[in-house]
């Protein structure tokens, strides 16, 4: 943050890092804060349909999703398999991933 400012996307995939870190750790309340202020400087400066908007996304899902707080898990699915669908195709690795985490998460409920 010191060298690039506190909106560079490198930022933000590092707090998307120290987010995953304490995920494992159960320290989910820490947890949120990091993951929404990543998706905030991506979406600001690679702007809202770019495929690392759409990582965020599915990270802030999986950890709603954990919390079981599906409610609000579908819409960010929703809209990272939009994005990724778009930007990268239906048969991409990472779309395929988060459609895996979406229909995991509605097994789930």
């Amino acid at each position: 943050e010191k060298q690039l400012g506190p909106e560079h996307p490198y930022v933000a995939t590092s707090l998307n890092n120290l987010a995953g870190l304490l995920k494992d750790q159960g320290k989910y309340g820490e947890v949120e804060p990091l993951h929404r202020r990543a998706l905030d400087i991506r979406e600001k400066q690679l702007g809202p349909e770019h495929p690392d908007v759409a990582q965020s996304l599915n990270n802030l899902a999986e950890l709603l999703r954990a919390q079981g707080k599906y409610s609000e898990v579908e819409p960010l699915f929703r809209r990272a398999l939009e994005i990724l669908e778009k930007k990268l195709g239906r048969d991409h690795p990472n779309t395929q991933t988060v459609r895996r985490n979406f229909e995991q998460m509605r097994a789930d409920m």
